[in-house]
């Protein structure tokens, strides 16, 4: 597919061909579903933790006797029924973190890609850097290039002024073409892709079938 790169005037400047496997290719929402999963599982920490009744500090004392007081049995004041008890079957420490196949991350990122081009929700700019590190200067280039509500920036390479005059800009998120996420993809509202980023990206997901074509 063609598409125009735009300059960071937000004028036309020429055309460049994306791979039809990584932005033309049928959208599988289930793909995009378990990929969005495996992320927000892997981000979750898994610290919360309850005190069991063998955890709780108190006294091992029977609060009272076993027979007449018309009340009921107890043996300890750290029984789960009891108010500042013990906790049963509460939460415990652990890793909610999981791996699906990488051909099945591959498959959701390409996706992803294939259904903001789609729906008209990508553009390919020139490349720019921000020699300043502002984010000043960086907004005013985004602001020609986008509509500036949930924006994702694809990356080339790790320009570190880049990134500097990003990092505080509330509704934009960068990537890097090798490190993309399927959660950012899925819900922003437009992707924005540097021109080497978006070439690259054809090489590094185009299969080798394409590429020798």
């Amino acid at each position: 597919m063609d598409t125009k790169v735009f300059s960071t005037d937000g004028k036309e400047l020429r055309t460049i061909t994306l791979s039809d496997e990584v932005f033309g290719r049928e959208v599988s929402d289930q793909t995009v579903y378990f990929a969005v999963r495996n992320e927000l599982a892997n981000l979750r920490v898994g610290t919360a933790c309850t005190k069991t009744r063998s955890e709780v500090i108190g006294s091992g004392k029977k609060p009272w006797r076993q027979k007449g007081t018309g009340r009921a049995r107890a043996g300890t004041k750290q029984s789960p029924v009891w108010v500042g008890g013990g906790i049963a079957f509460g939460p415990r420490p652990r890793d909610y973190s999981y791996t699906i196949p990488r051909k099945q991350k591959r498959a959701a990122i390409m996706s992803l890609l294939s259904m903001k081009a789609q729906g008209d929700a990508l553009k390919v700019v020139e490349d720019f850097g921000v020699d300043t590190g502002k984010t000043r200067d960086f907004v005013s280039i985004m602001r020609n290039v986008s509509g500036g509500d949930r924006v994702v920036l694809i990356l080339k390479d790790d320009d570190p002024m880049v990134k500097r005059a990003a990092a505080n800009v509330p509704w934009l998120k960068f990537l890097s073409y090798n490190r993309l996420r399927a959660h950012d993809l899925l819900y922003c509202k437009e992707l924005v892709l540097m021109e080497s980023a978006a070439l690259s990206l054809n090489d590094f997901y185009a299969s080798k079938r394409e590429k020798t074509a």
